[in-house]
């Protein structure tokens, strides 16, 4: 199962340039300091709510124009790598494969498909598919019960890329692999091993599948 926003997709900067744009047109400016401090890796209502307030006005007006700017600059799928894409494709060739998201549905779907994962990837839980975002297992848990087929969470390698998300797939009882570059090593000290990206090698070792030397 992989997390969606800067570990399949290398978008955090995206997302925090759109988020500080939104916030500051509302008088509520955010550094990029807070929001890898704080929000990275929280669902996007629970961002918007999180940041403007839980009762604010604005906060259906803000997810909505934060997909639409989201999507006009990544709707071609280009922050997915070539190396996560093979990746994604050597994992799907063998195993189920899951993406579980905090972001909306129009959004994952529409990138998973510019890059050509879209039938790679058999499971897809979003913000609109639970109560609760991440470190909440609950998203994790939904996929495990989609995939089917008698897979146990032990059975299951989870890639993170911020400390909710480690922690989400921990707490579902998952194995996870905390991907460098969104977060320091330090914060994502829960996961079980922590690759440098998300890449052919990261996945063939979560397979237990290695190289031949």
């Amino acid at each position: 199962m992989f997390d969606f926003n800067g570990t399949l997709s290398d978008d955090e900067p995206v997302l925090y340039a759109i988020l500080a744009e939104l916030f500051a047109e509302r008088g509520r400016p955010l550094s990029e300091e807070e929001y890898f401090g704080r929000l990275a890796g929280l669902s996007d209502p629970e961002i918007v709510r999180l940041w403007l307030g839980e009762d604010h006005p604005d906060v259906g007006a803000v997810l909505a124009e934060r997909a639409a700017r989201y999507l006009a600059t990544v709707a071609d799928g280009s922050t997915v790598s070539p190396k996560a894409r093979e990746a994604v494709f050597f994992a799907a060739e063998r195993v189920p494969v899951a993406v579980v998201s905090g972001a909306l549905r129009a959004e994952v779907e529409s990138v998973l498909a510019a890059a050509g994962l879209a039938e790679a990837v058999g499971v897809v839980v979003t913000a609109e598919d639970v109560e609760r975002g991440k470190p909440d297992p609950e998203g994790y848990l939904r996929a495990l019960e989609l995939v089917g087929g008698g897979i146990g969470a032990a059975d299951v390698t989870v890639f993170e890329d911020t400390e909710v998300g480690v922690a989400a797939a921990k707490a579902a009882g998952m194995r996870c692999v905390g991907v460098l570059g969104t977060l320091t090593p330090e914060r994502l000290a829960l996961a079980d091993e922590l690759a440098p990206a998300l890449d052919l090698e990261a996945v063939r070792r979560a397979l237990g599948e290695f190289p031949a030397r």
